[in-house]
């Protein structure tokens, strides 16, 4: 079977925020009938594994309103208008983290949620980091943790760690560093 893009999709903004936008978008499918979907329409965003000694890795603990929880996740955040991917990964780790980093390598990306979310994350791998003290926003409270490889996959497996995008991203760290592509 092939499927092919609509023609024609008509897009109705139903939300716009300071972060997000929620539209709409409805076309008529091959066979005659009307499909809407909705889409979260998202600036991109940037995750870092930050490495110390290649065996250890900088956690963030952090609270996160959507799931009442808080989470182990690698630092992340979203791109501000106009700011370079390479960029905000380096001042995400900055600021969450307190680490600067001396080189910053694109791992790769991924979309997280590609069945309702435009979102397209980067991911960052963080080398000869030196510490230079934490920098969050007024609202932030989060909680550094290093931890050794074995420990962020016991973590995994164990249900510590139950963030996707840190899932993916120590997956795919662990398979350019076993010398796959991710």
């Amino acid at each position: 079977m092939i499927i092919t893009m609509p023609d024609s999709v008509s897009v109705q903004t139903r939300h716009r925020g300071k972060l997000l936008a929620v539209e709409i978008l409805s076309w008529t499918a091959a066979g005659g009938h009307v499909v809407e979907r909705e889409v979260v329409r998202h600036p991109g965003a940037v995750l870092v594994v930050p490495r110390l000694d290649g065996d250890r890795f900088v956690l963030v603990r952090n609270y996160r309103v959507a799931v009442d929880q808080r989470l182990w996740e690698l630092p992340a955040g979203t791109l501000e208008a106009g700011e370079a991917p390479e960029h905000a990964a380096g001042r995400e780790l900055e600021e969450e983290t307190g680490y600067h980093a001396e080189r910053l390598e694109l791992l790769g990306e991924f979309f997280t949620s590609p069945g309702f979310c435009d979102e397209l994350m980067r991911v960052y791998v963080a080398d000869g980091l030196e510490w230079v003290g934490q920098r969050l926003e007024p609202h932030e409270e989060i909680e550094v943790g290093i931890v050794s490889r074995d420990e962020t996959l016991a973590m995994i497996d164990d249900g510590r760690i139950r963030d996707g995008k840190t899932i993916a991203a120590l997956a795919m760290t662990q398979r350019a560093e076993s010398g796959g592509t991710a």
